[in-house]
């Protein structure tokens, strides 16, 4: 596979969309001492849901994918390159689930998976995954992110 995150992305096929911006008063990232802080993406166009009742985990791994493609598009529209992402540090996902849907672990695979395709082995991360009685919007899922970025972005 290439060597850097823009040319696997281009071998993935991938095409990002347009950064979506926040949904209210916040900052789309953040960006500190070298770390670059993503608010909370959701999949595309809003499907509304719980994964256990209107979504399976199938559908939940693609919709947390999506989530992914849009942290990807957040990331290229800060920063200018995917190629200045030195590492992806921290995921956490919340899924919008039933009290007895279990495999919220798998859901969030979708986002980390993509991140290793994208990024190899700095898209190696910590993680969380929670399941939430309600989010934002009522999506089945929201993922946000930490990455480490080249010193000098703002």
């Amino acid at each position: 596979m290439s060597e850097n995150a823009e040319s696997r992305l281009n071998v993935l096929g991938l095409e990002l969309p347009t950064a979506s911006g926040p949904a209210a008063k916040y900052a789309n990232y953040v960006i500190v001492g070298g770390l670059m802080y993503v608010s909370g993406k959701g999949p595309f166009g809003n499907p509304k849901g719980k994964l256990g009742a209107e979504f399976t985990t199938e559908q939940g791994y693609q919709y947390a994918r999506e989530a992914g493609i849009q942290v990807l598009a957040v990331l290229r529209e800060a920063l200018g390159s995917l190629d200045k992402v030195k590492r992806v540090v921290k995921v956490q996902g919340f899924v919008n689930a039933t009290a007895d849907f279990d495999e919220h672990h798998k859901v969030l695979n979708g986002f980390s998976d993509l991140m290793m395709e994208v990024f190899a082995d700095q898209g190696l991360h910590a993680r969380s995954v929670f399941g939430a009685v309600s989010v934002r919007d009522n999506l089945p899922i929201i993922v946000d992110s930490i990455f480490q970025v080249e010193d000098g972005q703002q």
